[in-house]
């Protein structure tokens, strides 16, 4: 969401899926930065903010893709990111697809993808400078360790669209894993609700909990490999950390995930894993223009090939 330092007309911000289950009054607190917390109540409660066209209360639960209406406000500038030239170039040459409504990036392994909780910059902030524009906006997010397809509207319009296709699950998101363990069966279908609102040591900690949102996860096994499974993963929901939760749950949990995992094996160790192994593969959805199907692919990074290229040599000498 982008300030202004002047008074700016009326707005519309989508909530983000890392936002979804929070209260309307904090997510207006953490974005609206600045503002007293006695004007953002009264915005709320005299209807001058309204969810989906409605008028909701400060402890209102939001969810991904919800439309928020704020009023005019007068807000301090954001802190101007410069970055250099080589970076911007670096930027662009991630760029696997590209229209005149939305781009997806290939995201590195450790680039959040917006700035925020001591992170000065993310992805979008980066690509907002190189673009020179503040009209780009975050369709979905991807966790900081997590690689590969990160979609981005270029339009109010197709960001809508876009997190309608998100809420409806028409939007096909695939990912590939490495998981602990030896997952049998063609398919798991893990279908588990996540509280996403827990917090361990500071930091968002997704539980599974009859009082958490709908979340459904289907893992196929593509390989074994001392102990380890290489999996496929397409998730029909998008909660915060839903694909690392779900894992954990079945008792395989990613490998490199020290929140939700365990310690990583020697073989692993041996093998080079010094990240998560969860990459976004692949997206495919409508476009916001004409309908018809886009998809975008993202390759597996080297460092991870070459993770499963070692634990498959040291696996052919045992």
């Amino acid at each position: 969401m982008s300030t202004s330092p002047a008074t700016s007309g009326v707005r519309h911000v989508s909530v983000g899926e890392d936002d979804a289950g929070r209260r309307l009054d904090n997510f207006l607190l953490s974005q609206l930065k600045g503002l007293p917390r006695s004007r953002i109540y009264r915005m709320i409660r005299g209807g001058e903010v309204r969810v989906n066209g409605r008028r909701a209360r400060p402890d209102r639960r939001l969810e991904a893709g919800d439309d928020l209406r704020l009023p005019p406000v007068r807000l301090a500038p954001p802190p101007l990111i410069r970055a250099g030239r080589e970076q911007m170039d670096w930027l662009a040459e991630r760029v696997l697809y590209e229209d005149r409504d939305l781009l997806v990036l290939d995201k590195p392994a450790g680039l959040a993808v917006h700035g925020g909780s001591g992170i000065s910059h993310g992805a979008i902030e980066l690509l907002r400078q190189a673009r020179d524009t503040t009209e780009l906006e975050l369709a979905h997010r991807l966790d900081r360790d997590t690689s590969g397809c990160l979609l981005i509207a270029k339009r109010k319009p197709a960001l809508r669209h876009l997190h309608a296709q998100l809420r409806e699950g028409t939007m096909r998101k695939h990912y590939e894993a490495l998981l602990h363990g030896v997952l049998p069966g063609p398919e798991r279908f893990v279908d588990a609700p996540l509280l996403t609102n827990q917090r361990r040591g500071g930091e968002r900690f997704v539980t599974v909990s009859e009082a958490g949102k709908a979340a459904r996860s289907r893992f196929r096994p593509r390989e074994v490999l001392r102990k380890m499974t290489w999996v496929d993963v397409v998730i029909d929901t998008g909660r915060t950390h839903q694909i690392r939760a779900h894992a954990a749950h079945i008792g395989h949990p990613v490998a490199g995930d020290s929140r939700y995992g365990e310690a990583d094996s020697p073989a692993l160790l041996r093998a080079g894993l010094e990240r998560l192994f969860l990459h976004a593969a692949s997206l495919s959805f409508d476009s916001p223009r004409d309908e018809r199907a886009i998809t975008v692919q993202s390759p597996l990074p080297p460092e991870l090939e070459t993770v499963l290229q070692n634990l498959r040599s040291r696996s052919r000498v045992r």
